[in-house]
């Protein structure tokens, strides 16, 4: 089974090695995720684990998630994803609490987060055109894309054209990150570099 875990992005900051290098690292407060759901591949085709992350009173999920809750006696959460398992490869019940126990120092991990929506953006920004000429008389076409087609062949756009359009709010995984210190009485992971996502964001981290 994959060690996963569901957290919060609460920020970026910095710490010290041994050597007295200064690394910059993202906070995380990881878990504890509740077991909420075991699936098999007898009742369900496959073997996952439903967790459930954030507790919220139960007035803020819909009805039927209320009753998923209320049938197994489970606390109720915001987040509920699944992980994968094979073979039925854990030793996890409903009700049992996944916290930062599974990661180590010195782990490598992938953050899954929602990148930062940024709205409707230009060709610059969005995709690091280097805009028009600055000299020569040009007045309104320093952000400008330039062409982007041919004229009586093949007289269309063809797809996937880099254009201006609606920039981040999409699902990011960032690979081979390190975890460098892990504070369990506060559920606290610090992972080395930047993730994806806004402040107070859900990430998933995976433990490779």
């Amino acid at each position: 089974m994959s060690a996963v875990l569901l957290g919060k992005k609460l920020g970026m900051t910095s710490i010290f090695d041994e050597t007295g290098e200064q690394i910059p690292c993202t906070v995380v407060e990881a878990g504890p995720c509740t077991v909420v759901q075991v699936k098999t591949k007898e009742n369900d085709g496959y073997d996952a684990l439903q967790i459930g992350y954030d507790e919220v009173p139960g007035k803020k999920v819909t009805r039927p998630l209320q009753g998923h809750f209320k049938k197994v006696n489970v606390k109720t959460t915001r987040r509920l994803e699944e992980i994968r398992i094979e073979d039925d490869g854990s030793d996890k019940k409903v009700g049992d609490t996944i916290d930062v126990s599974i990661f180590e120092v010195g782990d490598s991990v992938s953050v899954t987060g929602l990148t930062k929506g940024k709205g409707f953006q230009g060709a610059v920004k969005r995709h690091g055109f280097a805009g028009g000429v600055r000299t020569h008389g040009q007045s309104d076409r320093l952000r400008a894309p330039g062409s982007v087609g041919s004229s009586s062949y093949p007289s269309r756009v063809f797809k996937g054209m880099k254009m201006a359009g609606r920039m981040g709010g999409k699902k990011l995984t960032v690979r081979n990150l390190k975890i460098v210190k892990i504070i369990p009485e506060s559920n606290l992971v610090l992972i080395k570099g930047a993730v994806p996502g806004s402040i107070n964001g859900l990430v998933r981290i995976t433990k490779k």
